[in-house]
């Protein structure tokens, strides 16, 4: 019986974790989506290769 609810704790604590971490992974995209749209936009650059010949 002791095992069993061990086993209970245990999978209660992991429950628990895999919530955090989920959060955290949420918070830290929304984050990086919000600070992303308030950044000015810079200019925009020519995506030209070196390696290909002037006109």
């Amino acid at each position: 019986m002791f095992e069993y609810e061990l086993a209970t704790l245990r999978r209660a604590d992991l429950i628990r974790e895999a919530e955090e971490y989920r959060l955290a992974r949420a918070a830290k995209k929304a984050h990086r989506l919000l600070t992303h749209s308030q950044e000015p936009e810079g200019p925009v650059r020519r995506s030209r290769s070196s390696f290909t010949r002037a006109a």
